[in-house]
């Protein structure tokens, strides 16, 4: 399956969405911040299929994380999560580099759907609000 990049401060979503990913075979690399996951993603030498990114983060937020990634890594597909009305709205200018953008709280399911999707492993899932 995908090789998978996830960057989310949140230690019981990031772990939750590891666990999900992990359950349809997806090899996970977790992180707490989209610095460390540029940081990541510029030292691996193995490459990902997909960055799943919280938006909302301390230190580089998913906004910030995604045009460095977008410029950096043009076909690396993104997907950003939160929990944020106001966030969403942001991420609206981003869609010709975010496949979707998944709302908090989200299920096990919505979670996997939303990945499936983004890897065109699925038919995309529709957004809520």
């Amino acid at each position: 399956m995908a090789r998978i990049l996830i960057a989310e401060d949140d230690d019981s979503v990031r772990a939750f969405v590891r666990r999900a990913l992990e359950l349809d075979g997806h090899t996970i690399v977790a992180v707490e911040d989209g610095s460390i996951a540029l940081e990541v993603l510029g030292e691996d030498e193995v490459p990902f299929d997909l960055l799943v990114s919280d938006i909302k983060m301390p230190v580089m937020d998913g906004i910030a994380l995604a045009l460095n990634v977008a410029r950096d890594r043009p076909s690396l597909p993104i997907l950003l999560m939160t929990g944020y009305a106001d966030q969403r709205e942001r991420a609206h200018g981003l869609d010709q580099i975010v496949r979707d953008v998944v709302l908090k709280p989200f299920t096990l399911a919505d979670i996997r759907r939303a990945v499936a999707a983004a890897l065109g492993l699925a038919p995309a899932p529709r957004l809520a609000g």
